[in-house]
């Protein structure tokens, strides 16, 4: 009997294991990176769109603690791969669990079209192999931290987002930080919980 989307979603993809060392050095990501919003056809590897989620959010000790910084270790971000041309995974709209170092299906299909539109018509998302969305859940930083918690949240949003600008340089890959587009709008495609606010896309792909 066909899986219905909701069987599907209850099911974790395992990814592959993170990479603790690479071929090029901290020093030489670095120096090689830029903002590219220009890409070729190729597909990226699942491996490497699983690298690029451990350097967002994944998981560093036995504590959860995480590559990214978080204040009063709190982690307010909700971390989404949107996949278009990723080898071994289907089109769709994925939620990485990064204490599974996994991903769940919310969305079926390809979505690009939609993100690109929702992006005042930014071309680097309809040509991307996947976009890497974060979403920020304020309340897990007010609650501690009052109005102040807003701001933690989008600062951390800026840890993990420069992680992965790191990692994409190490890995060969192209990607660019982007800020302009219609949260509601994005919310609404990648299916987020009312409470979840998109705060970045980062489209990703071989330059």
């Amino acid at each position: 009997m066909p899986q219905s989307i909701q069987d599907v979603k209850r099911e974790t993809i395992q990814l592959p294991a993170a990479r603790r060392k690479g071929r090029m050095s901290l020093e030489e990501a670095l120096l090689a990176r830029r903002s590219r919003r220009a890409y070729g056809g190729e597909p990226v590897t699942l491996a490497e769109a699983a690298q690029l989620l451990w350097a967002a959010q994944g998981i560093t000790s036995p504590e959860l603690q995480r590559t990214a910084p978080s204040a009063g270790a709190l982690y307010p971000l909700e971390t989404y791969l949107a996949a278009t041309r990723v080898e071994g995974l289907a089109p769709g709209i994925y939620h990485y669990l990064p204490e599974r170092h996994g991903l769940v299906l919310e969305r079926a299909g390809d979505v690009r079209k939609e993100l690109t539109a929702a992006a005042m018509d930014q071309d680097c998302l309809r040509f991307s192999a996947c976009v890497i969305l974060f979403a920020a859940v304020y309340e897990r930083m007010t609650v501690k931290y009052g109005e102040r918690g807003a701001g933690f949240a989008l600062r951390e949003a800026g840890h993990a987002a420069q992680n992965v600008c790191l990692q994409a340089a190490a890995l060969g890959l192209g990607t660019v930080v982007m800020g302009a587009f219609d949260p509601v709008e994005v919310r609404r495609i990648a299916g987020l919980p009312e409470e979840q606010d998109p705060v970045y896309l980062m489209p990703a792909g071989r330059p």
